[in-house]
C-alpha cells in the first residue's frame, strides 16, 4: 500500500476518499483497490471551509504502485508495523500494583506473554466503584479508598478520555486496537484528537480485566500496598492489606503503576529506599464556559452541528520564566469532585462520548518547580498540594462544596461571585476569592 494526503469534507464516506486519490494523482478510480484512514485532522483556519486533511493509505496493482512511489515528493510506502508480544518465562508471577491504563496495559502486556500476572488495586471493580463515586458527586460522601482517583480504570476512566498519540508506532498502534477490540470507535485510530468518554471507558477497563483473567492473570480490589521487601538490593516479594488483614506475596518482579495520587505508596518506596526524583507540575483552576460559546469562537456562528462540540488548548510564557497553560480540556464536559483523601477539595474535567452537555471546562495551570515547595523534602510537592485542597476545602465550609468566582471578579481582584455560567459540579459551590487557598505566585500568573 501507500500513502497520500488529502482534503476530505466533514461528510464523507469511501467513496469520496477514493473520488480524492483519484483526482489528486490522476489515477482512474477503478484502479484503487482497497483504501483506508491512517491519520485525519479538522483543519480551521479559514472557518468558511472547515474540512479535513487527511493521510490515507491504498492499494492498487503492483506495477501501478511502484510507479507512483517513485513521485516521493507526493506518496510513500505504507506499511505498519503490527506488535506481538513475545513469550518470556518468569520465575516468579510479576505483581502489579494499580490497576489505571499503565497498570491494565502492563497486566495485559505480561498476560499475553505468558506470565500469570497478578494486579492488587485499592480501589474496587468498576461497577461497585461507580456507585461510589455517585455518592460523592451527588451528596458528598466520600469513600478514601474507592473514589474518582482509585479503583478499575483509575483516574482515567472518569475523564473526557482523550488520547494524545502524536507520531504513531507499533506500540500506540497495539494500545489503540485494543481499545477498539473491548468497545471504542474505531475512529480513534486515526483521528487527531480522539476521545473515548466516560461513558465508554467504563466499559473497556472491564473487558481489558476480563482479558487479562482469561490470559491466566488475577486482579484483587479492595487490596492496599503496604512495604515491599528488599533482599541483597532486589525486591524479593511485599504485602497487601485487603480488609484490615495484612497477606505476604513473593515476586522478583514489581511494577509500580499507582498514578499520581497515591501518596502512600511513594512514602513506601522511600522506606526500602527507592531512588525518587522531585518534579514540577501544574496548580490552577478549572474555568467553565457555556459550550456554544466555545463552539463560536472556535467554528465561527453557522458551524454545522457535524463538528460536534469544539476544543482548544492555551498555553503562554510569562517574563519570569512560568509557564500558563490550559490541560484537559472537556467539550461539553462536568467538572467533578476528585478528591481521594478526607478533608481536600480536588476537581477534574469529565465528558461522555458525546460531548453535549451544557458547558465546556478546561483546567488552567501554572507551571510550579522545586524551588516553589519551600522545603527540601522528599516529599514538599506533595505537602504542599495537600495544603492547598485542605486550604480550599476549608474556605468553601468543608462540606466537599467547591470554591467558586467569576472570571471577570478574579480579573478584578474584587470580591468573589458567581458569573452567568451554572457551574456542572453536582456537591455545590460557594463563591471564595482564590487569594484563600491559592498562593499568590498562581493567581498573578493566572491573571
Amino acid at each position: 500500500m501507500v500513502k497520500l494526503d488529502i482534503s476530505l469534507p466533514l461528510t464523507y464516506n469511501t467513496s469520496d476518499i477514493k473520488d480524492a486519490i483519484s483526482v489528486r494523482l490522476g489515477l482512474p478510480r477503478t484502479e484503487i483497490l482497497e483504501c483506508e484512514l491512517v491519520r485525519r485532522t479538522l483543519v480551521l483556519s479559514d472557518k468558511s471551509n472547515i474540512h479535513y486533511k487527511a493521510t490515507v493509505a491504498f492499494s492498487a496493482s503492483k506495477e501501478r504502485e511502484t510507479g507512483l512511489l517513485k513521485m516521493r515528493k507526493l506518496v510513500s510506502e505504507h506499511s505498519p508495523e503490527e506488535f506481538s508480544v513475545p513469550t518470556v518465562h518468569f520465575s516468579t508471577r510479576p505483581v502489579v500494583i494499580g490497576a489505571g491504563p499503565a497498570g491494565l496495559f502492563a497486566a495485559l502486556a505480561l498476560a499475553e506473554a505468558g506470565a500469570r500476572p497478578i494486579i492488587y488495586e485499592r480501589g474496587l471493580p468498576i461497577h461497585e466503584r461507580n456507585a461510589r463515586v455517585s455518592a460523592f458527586r451527588t451528596i458528598g460522601v466520600l469513600d478514601p479508598e474507592c473514589n474518582i482517583q482509585y479503583g478499575e480504570g483509575g483516574a482515567g476512566t472518569y475523564s473526557d478520555g482523550k488520547l494524545k498519540v502524536g507520531s504513531m508506532d507499533k506500540y500506540k498502534m497495539k494500545v489503540l486496537r485494543t481499545f477498539v477490540e473491548c468497545g471504542a470507535d474505531d475512529e480513534i485510530i486515526y483521528s487527531v484528537g480522539a476521545h473515548v468518554g466516560t461513558d465508554v471507558l467504563s466499559g473497556i477497563v472491564e473487558k481489558i480485566r476480563e482479558r487479562i483473567i482469561s490470559l491466566g492473570g488475577e486482579v484483587h480490589f479492595g487490596t492496599r500496598l503496604c512495604e515491599i521487601y528488599i533482599k541483597n538490593g532486589k525486591v524479593v516479594g511485599g504485602c497487601v492489606v485487603r480488609d484490615e488483614s495484612p497477606s505476604d506475596f513473593e515476586t522478583d518482579t514489581l511494577i509500580m503503576a499507582t498514578g499520581h495520587s497515591a501518596r502512600d505508596s511513594f512514602e513506601v518506596l522511600s522506606r526500602v529506599g527507592a531512588p525518587l526524583t522531585r518534579r514540577g507540575f501544574g496548580i490552577g483552576m478549572r474555568i467553565e464556559h457555556p459550550r456554544e460559546h466555545i463552539n463560536n469562537i472556535v467554528y465561527g456562528k453557522d458551524y454545522p452541528d457535524v463538528l460536534g462540540s469544539a476544543s482548544y488548548h492555551l498555553v503562554t510564557h510569562l517574563s519570569g520564566g512560568r509557564s500558563v497553560y490550559s490541560f484537559c480540556m472537556c467539550p461539553g464536559g462536568v467538572v467533578v469532585p476528585a478528591a481521594s483523601e478526607i478533608g481536600g477539595i480536588v476537581t477534574n474535567g469529565m465528558s461522555e462520548h458525546a460531548r453535549m452537555a451544557d458547558n465546556s471546562n478546561s483546567a488552567l495551570l501554572v507551571s510550579v518547580t522545586p524551588e516553589d515547595f519551600g522545603s527540601d523534602d522528599i516529599f514538599a510537592g506533595l505537602e504542599l498540594q495537600r495544603n492547598i485542597e485542605k486550604a480550599a476545602f476549608l474556605a468553601a465550609c468543608g462540606d466537599y462544596k467547591a470554591p467558586t468566582t467569576s472570571l471577570s471578579a478574579f480579573m478584578k481582584n474584587g470580591a468573589a461571585e458567581y458569573g452567568d455560567v451554572k457551574p456542572s459540579y453536582t456537591i455545590g459551590t460557594r463563591p471564595v476569592r482564590p487569594e484563600e487557598y491559592l498562593p499568590s505566585f498562581i493567581t498573578d500568573s493566572l491573571r
